[in-house]
Order: structure tokens, then C-alpha cells, then sequence
């Protein structure tokens, strides 16, 4: 797999408060329970497990993190003009992912 989204990137942009969080997250995650502390908290211990490069406008990628009570969380996020833009986050479950929730069971 080509890297094209860098996660020391993305801490960063996120430490600085470089984020645009689109409306769809904020729907989203208030649907799911989610807090945006949990969101943050994610971020900064996550891994890149799946890359978008042909997103538009901006190359996508999936975040695996834990939240700050140890639950799994993925996060749908882009990076472009300097931005972090946070588009969907959610909490995986077992029938769709494996190996801790960091790789699709359809690509074993």
C-alpha cells in the first residue's frame, strides 16, 4: 500500500486547532452517542488503517483510536489547505471488522 496520508500530520493539524468539523460529524456522532471530547481523544492515539486518495475535494483516509474509556472508534477524516476536516466517526463492530477492528473481514 502506497502511504499518502501521514498521522503526524494529522496530530498536528489537530493539536494547532486546525479543524473544520463538517456538519455531517456533528449529526453523526450526536446519532451515536459520541462526545467530541472521545473524537479528540482518538485522534491522537490513532493509526491510519485505510487510505482514500481519490476523495474529493481532499484525500481521505479511515482512523482507528481508542476513546478515553478504552472503546474502539473509527474516524473518517481528510487533510487539504492546511485543514483537518473531520467528515463521520463511529464505533465499529465485529461482524464487519477483525483483527482489533483494524482491517475489513471482506479483505481476509
Amino acid at each position: 500500500m502506497v502511504v499518502i496520508m501521514d498521522i503526524n500530520e494529522i496530530k498536528k493539524l489537530c493539536q494547532d486547532e486546525a479543524l473544520r468539523w463538517t456538519n455531517h460529524i456533528h449529526i453523526r456522532i450526536q446519532q451515536r452517542g459520541i462526545a467530541i471530547d472521545d473524537v479528540m481523544f482518538a485522534i491522537m492515539n490513532s493509526k491510519i488503517i485505510e487510505e482514500y486518495p481519490a476523495d474529493y475535494p481532499f484525500p481521505s483516509c479511515l482512523l482507528f483510536g481508542l476513546t478515553s474509556g478504552n472503546e474502539p472508534l473509527h474516524i473518517v477524516c481528510g487533510v487539504g489547505s492546511g485543514e483537518f476536516w473531520l467528515i463521520t466517526a463511529y464505533h465499529p463492530n465485529n461482524e464487519e471488522w477483525a483483527l482489533n477492528f483494524t482491517v475489513r473481514k471482506e479483505l481476509i
